[in-house]
C-alpha cells in the first residue's frame, strides 16, 4: 500500500491532533495541538479545501492566543500561606501522592512548625512547596506542581519574581536533597548550585 504525499500530510496533522488530547501538560497540550492545526492549514492547501483552511488557521490562532496568556509576564501566580494541618492541603496532598512520590518518594507530609505554601495560578491550587526553618535557611522538603501546570514556569516565578514568598519570611538561603535526578535537573536550572549541603539558592 503507497500513501501520496497529500494523505502523509493528512494523517500526520491528524496524529498531532489526537496527540494532543493525550497531553496532561497544559503548554503542551497548545504547542502539539498548534503544530496540527498548522500542518492541516498545508493539507488543506494542497486539497484546495477553503474550509479546511479556515478551521485551521482560526485553531492555529486560538493555540497562539491561548500560549500568550499562559507566558504573560502578569499571569497571576503567587504562594498563599496554609497550616500544615489543613484539610485542604492535606486533601490536595493525597489526591497528588502518586506524582508526588516520583520527585519526593520520601515525603511522608508536612510537621508542625513547617514552612507550608501552597502555590496557585489564576487562584486555583497548582502545587505546595513545605520546608523545615533553620533560622535564614530553608530546608526544602517538597516542590511540587501539578502535571498540568509543569511547564507554566511556575517554578520560575517562585524562585525569581515570587522569592520574597522566602524573604518575607526571613528566610536568605534555600536548600534542598532531591531524591529524584529530575528533581535535582529542576532545581540547577532554577538557579540551585551545587554545594557540600546539597543544593543551595541565595534569596533575595
Amino acid at each position: 500500500m503507497s500513501f501520496s504525499i497529500v494523505e502523509l500530510v493528512g494523517y500526520l496533522a491528524s496524529l498531532l491532533i489526537v496527540a494532543s488530547l493525550a497531553m496532561k501538560s497544559v503548554v503542551r497540550l497548545r504547542v502539539v495541538s498548534l503544530l496540527g492545526s498548522i500542518v492541516f492549514v498545508v493539507y488543506g492547501v494542497l486539497l484546495g479545501s477553503i474550509p479546511l483552511i479556515i478551521t485551521n488557521v482560526a485553531a492555529a490562532g486560538l493555540n497562539i492566543w491561548y500560549l500568550r496568556q499562559e507566558f504573560r509576564p502578569d499571569r497571576d501566580i503567587g504562594a498563599v500561606p496554609i497550616e500544615a494541618e489543613a484539610p485542604f492541603l492535606q486533601d490536595f496532598l493525597s489526591s497528588h501522592r502518586e506524582d508526588i512520590n516520583r520527585f519526593h518518594p520520601g515525603f511522608s507530609g508536612p510537621d508542625d512548625g513547617d514552612f507550608v505554601r501552597l502555590l496557585t495560578r489564576d487562584g486555583l491550587p497548582a502545587g505546595a512547596v513545605i520546608g523545615r526553618p533553620d533560622g535564614t535557611t530553608l530546608h526544602l522538603s517538597l516542590d511540587y506542581v501539578m502535571s498540568a501546570f509543569r511547564d507554566s514556569r511556575i517554578g520560575a516565578w517562585l524562585y525569581g519574581a515570587g522569592s520574597t514568598t522566602f524573604t518575607a519570611a526571613g528566610f536568605t538561603t534555600v536548600t534542598a536533597q532531591p531524591e529524584s535526578e529530575a528533581l535535582r535537573s529542576y532545581l540547577l536550572r532554577q538557579g540551585f548550585e551545587e554545594t557540600a549541603d546539597g543544593l543551595t539558592l541565595t534569596v533575595s
